[in-house]
This record gives C-alpha cells, structure tokens and sequence, in this order.
C-alpha cells in the first residue's frame, strides 16, 4: 500500500465564500515518490480544548461548556468541528491542496461557542483523514486511507473572527423555534418598531418578561 501523510500549512479565511468559510492548506505526501492518480477523502476536524491555557474573561465564558474550572483536567474533550469531504487530482511524490470548510455562527454548536469565547492565541485542531487512494505506476489500483493519518495544526484566533466579521460584521445570531419567532413579530408589529434590534432592546425593557409571549 502507498503510504501518505499529511500537514497542514497554513489557514485564511475565504472572501469569496458565500458564507463563512476556512481555507486549511494542506501538504500530502506519498512515500518513496510514488505516483498517486487521484484521493477521494473525508477530513474531520475536531478542536482539543486541553491542548491550550485560557484567561479569565475565557475561562467564565468556557463554563457553560466544560463547567467549573476546577474540574476541566477531566471536561476538556476533544469537539468536533467539521466533516468535509474533499478530492486531490493526481501527484507524483508530493502536492498541496485547499480544504475548504464551511463554518456556521450558530451558538448552539459546541465548536462555535468554544471560537467565540477565545480572545487570542490559537486554537488546538486535530485532523483525520480517510478515503481512497488511486494508485500505481503501471497500472491503477484503488487502496484504502485509513483513519489514523492526521495532522494536527494551531489556527490563530485572529483568523476565525476575521471570518465571522466579515459575514456578520459587529453582529451575532441567534437561532430561535418558529412560535418564538411569530411572537417576536406579532410584537415588533404591533409596536411598529423599526428593526430586530429595536425590537429586542424593547423587551430588554418590558417589565413583564411573558408580554412578547402573551401578546
């Protein structure tokens, strides 16, 4: 069997992307110059939280996730971030290739939040790599990628909330089930209010807490 591996080079954010997007750079070797036809691969991205030191202002955001601080030497587990299937045109010893992976701003995922309560430094990722090999000099066999290649790469901070500022600039999101949301704006409606943030800051003034509920 050929036997590859990988390394991440580097990580940019995706300008273009329609949505909130990063651009891992990989490096994918195959030993003893061997001629790789094409990959078919899938890469898992997982953060390792226990791979980093955290600040006060993090670390009282990071509680809702790994609890007291006092107990994160056994809470600190792996995460996963994101699945991304991905192909590499053929190589012969070595190539590199973009891994482009899309990225939510959803805070009601784990990896999202843990991003969001970072204030600099780098973020600890591991990455697994699986797939199919097309292989052979004389002729093409397929062979299989196991699941124990992987690389492991800091992305910096600064890098994610580039992304994010980009696509949301100076903004965050919520996402709410749908009779919250038709109550939101039967009262914004009701009370002509100009925007969603009106609307909120109103209700972060509403003495009664069930009036946007009753309404």
């Amino acid at each position: 069997m050929t036997e590859l591996t990988f390394a991440c080079t580097g990580v940019r954010a995706d300008r273009y992307a329609p949505g909130p997007a990063l651009v891992f750079r990989l490096r994918i070797t195959a030993a003893d110059g061997a001629r790789v036809h094409a990959l078919t691969l899938r890469c898992q991205l997982r953060v390792e939280p226990a791979r980093r030191r955290y600040q006060p202002p993090e670390t009282d955001e990071l509680r809702d996730l790994f609890g007291e601080p006092s107990s994160w030497g056994s809470t600190l587990h792996p995460m996963q971030f994101a699945q991304v299937p991905f192909t590499v045109s053929g190589f012969t010893g070595q190539t590199e290739t973009d891994l482009v992976v899309p990225c939510t701003y959803d805070m009601d995922i784990a990896a999202t939040r843990y991003f969001r309560a970072l204030r600099d430094g780098e973020v600890p990722l591991l990455m697994l790599f699986s797939g199919t090999a097309f292989t052979g000099d004389g002729g093409f066999r397929a062979e299989p990628v196991p699941w124990d290649r992987e690389a492991r790469f800091r992305m910096p901070v600064r890098v994610w909330r580039e992304m994010i500022e980009q696509h949301f600039p100076g903004c965050g999101w919520i996402r709410l089930p749908q009779e919250t949301m038709d109550a939101l704006l039967r009262y914004r409606s009701q009370r002509a209010l100009p925007s969603w943030e009106a609307t909120v800051r109103s209700l972060l003034g509403t003495t009664d807490q069930t009036e946007v509920v009753a309404t």
